[in-house]
């Protein structure tokens, strides 16, 4: 049986794919917790410059849940909760992963499919791309994470336009939503993706997570302390900085080593 969850590098860019591509990668439980593996094993690799997510294939990312499985896992409110928390660190390990990450969107993102898009830095999809999140249509909510992702993203208006008319539509309309961040040809979505990862990771890896860090914080209303304050600072005290405008000066590429 194929991994269900793939996870390839090459230098600092980590690739890892949702590979069920006969069932256009719908998501089962043993992907849940591959996703959870993988991200757990990167977010404490200090040598990660950026993380690419896609599906496997080009027809889908992931078109959400198989729902195959709901009945033997997700048949009861009991076993909805026990599968919902796993869904929930997949998340929330996702969207509080230290390092960049970047949804390479191709065909199909709807449901489940979309919450892990979303939660990537920079989404990238082709033209062709469908988005959505119809699951009125099978009687089934999205949880209190999901929705404040949702509406961290969109707002408060569109993500209810999405959720009560549980439409799908295309990558020009999911542009103006906000759930993407850029639509190239179909053609190019691949090329383009791993493009910004690589413009991603040739800069400094310690800046680059700080803010990702520093824009969570702002969006959280209690106010900044001191030592939150000064936190941007730091930066002039590591190498990087040093090694970065010392190569401005000199003309030359730095070469950032995370220290």
């Amino acid at each position: 049986m194929a991994e269900l969850v793939l996870t390839e590098r090459e230098g600092g860019i980590v690739t890892v794919t949702l590979n069920r591509p006969e069932k256009l990668n719908a998501l089962v439980k043993a992907m849940w917790t591959g996703l959870n593996d993988a991200f757990a094993t990167l977010e404490a690799d200090d040598t990660v410059r950026a993380i690419v997510l896609r599906g496997a294939g080009e027809r889908a990312f992931a078109p959400g849940a198989d729902i195959g499985e709901f009945e033997s896992l997700r048949g009861t409110a009991a076993q909805a909760r026990e599968y919902g928390l796993l869904m929930h660190e997949v998340m929330r390990r996702i969207g509080e992963c230290r390092h960049p990450t970047v949804a390479l969107i191709q065909g199909l993102c709807v449901g489940g499919g979309l919450e892990l898009a979303m939660l990537c830095d920079v989404r990238i999809c082709g033209t062709s791309s469908r988005f959505g999140v119809p699951i009125n249509r099978i009687g089934v909510t999205m949880g209190y994470p999901e929705i404040g992702a949702l509406i961290a993203l969109v707002g408060r208006s569109v993500a209810l336009e999405i959720l009560l008319e549980g439409r799908v539509f295309g990558a020009t309309e999911a542009l103006a939503k906000g759930l993407v961040t850029r639509v190239v040809p179909d053609d190019k979505v691949e090329e383009e993706a791993y493009a910004a990862a690589g413009r991603i990771a040739s800069g400094a890896p310690l800046v680059n997570r700080w803010h990702k860090k520093f824009a969570r914080r702002v969006l959280d209303p209690r106010p900044l302390t001191p030592e939150e304050f000064d936190e941007p600072y730091a930066t002039f005290d590591t190498e990087d900085f040093r090694n970065g405008f010392r190569g401005f000066l000199g003309k030359r590429t730095p070469v950032f080593e995370g220290r």
